[in-house]
């Protein structure tokens, strides 16, 4: 007869995300050739409420691959402060539209310089990130 020793706090689960929001109706696969010499396949999941390090944003999830077959999750972590100190420069805010548009080339940033992904690693949006997307953008 084996005995277990159950300690309270193996088996605790850790807090459950909030659940994604804005997912599309209609998912689409995507594709990016990277600078890395990978072409990445993605889909936009959807966005949550975060706060990382103290700072409060959005986390954008989008389910991405390189080779078809072993999919993983990327996060791009939103702060408020760095598009807050753009918008302060600039005098204008960007719409939620705008947002999503600088979130995405900071994913397409990441796939042109990351060769090896993993899906554990959220990605934060800088303050200059923001000025030069918006720059790439025309916005």
């Amino acid at each position: 007869m084996a005995f277990r020793l159950r300690w309270p706090f193996r088996h605790r689960r850790e807090a459950e995300a909030p659940p994604l929001r804005g997912r599309p109706p209609i998912r689409r696969e995507k594709a990016y050739a990277a600078e890395s010499g990978y072409v990445y396949q993605y889909t936009y999941e959807g966005y949550r409420a975060a706060s990382r390090s103290g700072l409060s944003g959005r986390d954008f999830v989008f389910r991405c691959t390189s080779d078809r077959s072993a999919h993983f999750w990327l996060t791009v972590f939103a702060p408020d402060a760095s598009f807050e100190e753009w918008e302060r420069e600039e005098g204008r805010d960007l719409n939620d539209v705008e947002r999503y548009a600088v979130v995405k080339m900071h994913l397409f940033e990441t796939f042109d310089e990351s060769e090896h992904l993993r899906s554990d690693e959220v990605h934060e949006v800088r303050p200059g990130d923001v000025r030069a997307h918006v720059e790439t953008l025309d916005l």
